[in-house]
Order: structure tokens, then C-alpha cells, then sequence
């Protein structure tokens, strides 16, 4: 009865101190590819995971064109959200698309507003999510 009793305790010691040491991540991964042409724009693709954590990162991308193509998606999500905001070379808003969990459509894709060209940023927010998705940022027409 004494061995199980501290086998008990033992077991309740070790999972409260590894409880307290627990922090929720939240992780963007930004890829660019293109090609070596002169004004031309490459692409952006992106992997998002989190376990329960928040994060924000920016990228800043060259657009020559005035829109952008877009997609993005969740997976195997338990929670949170996932934000896109891209603001064109002026700092205007363009885009702002955010998936909730357990709200809608677990994708979206489409086209930006008109912007101007230039370098343009890309913003990728997540508040506690708790998953893993993905993203793409094309130069428009």
C-alpha cells in the first residue's frame, strides 16, 4: 500500500512540475521561389503550427504587378486563428483574410485589392492555434 501511495505522489510531483514548464508555441515559416528574370515577382509560400501558442511575423516581398493571388488553409486544427494582412509599397491595405477554427471554410483563396507596386508586406498573425495550415502569395495579373 506505502509503494503505491508514493508511486501516486511521485507521478502527481512529476506531472505538475512539467505542467508549469509548458509554454503554448505558435511557429511561420516563410519559403520564397521564383525565377531569375529581371521585374518579375517570385512566389511565397508559407507552412503555419501551433500548439495553443500566438504569434505574429512579417515578410517583406517584391510585387511588381498591382494585385496578388492568395490561398490559404488549415488543417487538423483543435483552435485559434489564422490572420493574412498584406499591405502594398504605399502601406495600404490590400488584404485581410483571417480562418477561424470552427467558423466557416477551413481555405480561402482570391485576388487582392489593387495596390502599388513595389516591395510589399506580409503579415501572418496566429492567436491561439492549435494546428497547422498553409498559405501562398502570387503576383497577380
Amino acid at each position: 500500500m506505502l509503494k503505491v501511495a508514493l508511486s501516486t505522489v511521485l507521478l502527481f510531483v512529476i506531472t505538475v512540475g512539467c505542467k508549469d514548464d509548458y509554454e503554448p508555441y505558435a511557429h511561420v515559416t516563410f519559403t520564397e521561389t521564383g525565377t531569375e528574370i529581371e521585374n518579375t515577382s517570385s512566389d511565397i509560400e508559407g507552412d503555419v503550427v501551433g500548439d495553443g501558442g500566438s504569434t505574429t511575423e512579417v515578410y517583406t516581398w517584391n510585387n511588381s504587378r498591382t494585385t496578388v493571388e492568395f490561398n490559404m488553409d488549415i488543417t487538423a486544427v483543435k483552435g485559434g486563428s489564422f490572420n493574412l494582412t498584406i499591405q502594398d509599397a504605399d502601406g495600404v491595405e490590400v488584404l485581410n483574410e483571417t480562418l477561424v477554427v470552427g467558423q466557416g471554410d477551413d481555405s480561402r483563396s482570391g485576388v487582392s485589392a489593387s495596390g502599388t507596386p513595389g516591395d510589399w508586406t506580409v503579415t501572418v498573425t496566429l492567436v491561439e492555434f492549435n494546428g497547422d495550415g498553409s498559405f501562398s502569395v502570387n503576383p497577380g495579373n
